[in-house]
């Protein structure tokens, strides 16, 4: 069987749509040839234009996805005007499940292991339990090995063009930051309260971050609303040091990843944010949600990532770890 034509379906989120990429890598990789189908929300694509494991971004506005006929009848038009070899439905949800019924003679249809999927999907991958989410990610493609060795990629990657990096940078120096010193994203806040670790918590370790690391210029992380509001607040009982540029924002998708590119590491919540800096290649350290398991959400590559379980997240112990980290992955001169 020859491998010419892809499509990988991955609605939902940033953070899930940034690991997927280690399946679009791995498929580049073994059919190097195939022409690859990323199916996103339109609202994630900007972010992985001109990605070198993508070929063709289809996407679907939310209005579209939520407009049954109009969503069937652009699913039925995607899935004829191209002759698929190869389906991974990452988000196997209900909703998804048309773009294998449009294309039955597709001869490798792949789903997660729900009530749903028996009748449309020839291979169907079990739950995630404390399987790291990568290696969870990459079983898609073992139906693959039945047509060749399969070269398993598990760095998650994005790319952002040298210009788009250099304008950023710009922008940094525009607003007083000195790129000759290093510099840490802090995911100070989160978008869920219950999954945020608490503002008091964060406030005193970043205190004693910026006490022992005078050096270090931080930029807080957050989005425009409560995340806002509640990062403002952190810098006021900071007492609005200048090592802090509150006012530094990535404005879109690409323009976080080209801030990636120009810290030194990132530290705060596990999110989208934190899946960006990985697949940038820079340092996280991370406090887990109460809901997040570390051992299935952080990845464990060359990419230097620790999580701090909920659990054992009291200030001295983060504040250790973090302190440790940031010696070890930021040459300062101190």
């Amino acid at each position: 069987m020859e491998v010419k034509n892809v499509l990988v379906v991955r609605f939902r989120q940033l953070g899930d749509a940034v690991l997927t990429t280690v399946i679009c890598n791995t498929i580049r990789k073994t059919f190097p040839d195939a022409r690859i189908d990323y199916v996103l929300n339109d609202n994630l694509a900007a972010l992985f234009e001109g990605h070198p494991s993508i070929d063709r971004i289809i996407t679907f506005t939310k209005e579209e996805r939520h407009d049954t006929m109009t969503y069937l009848k652009k699913v039925w038009r995607i899935m004829h005007e191209t002759r698929y070899d190869v389906i991974i439905d990452k988000r196997s949800t209900f909703n998804t499940t048309p773009f294998a019924l449009f294309s039955l003679h597709t001869p490798i249809r792949v789903a997660l292991k729900k009530p749903y999927t028996w009748l449309l999907y020839n291979h169907r991958v079990g739950s995630v339990e404390n399987t790291p989410m990568i290696d969870h990610i990459l079983e898609h493609l073992e139906p693959l090995e039945r047509i060749c060795p399969v070269q398993y990629d598990r760095k998650m990657t994005l790319w952002v063009s040298e210009q788009e990096k250099e304008d950023f940078r710009t922008y940094l120096h525009q607003q007083g930051m000195d790129l000759s010193r290093p510099i840490a994203l802090i995911g100070v806040t989160a978008k869920l309260e219950n999954k945020t670790w608490p503002k008091e918590k964060m406030t005193e370790v970043l205190k004693r971050f910026i006490e022992c690391f005078p050096e270090i210029q931080l930029i807080f992380n957050y989005a425009p609303g409560k995340e806002e509001e509640n990062a403002r607040d952190i810098y006021q009982r900071l007492g609005a040091p200048a090592s802090v540029f509150i006012d530094v924002q990535a404005r879109s998708s690409r323009q976080l990843a080209a801030m990636c590119d120009a810290i030194n590491l990132y530290f705060g919540n596990e999110g989208g944010a934190r899946h960006i800096v990985h697949a940038m290649q820079k340092p996280s350290l991370v406090v887990c949600s109460p809901v997040a398991n570390p051992q299935v959400w952080i990845p464990q590559d060359e990419v230097p990532a620790v999580a701090i379980r909920n659990e054992e997240a009291t200030v001295d112990h983060v504040w250790l770890m973090l302190k440790e980290f940031t010696t070890k992955h930021i040459k300062t001169q101190l």
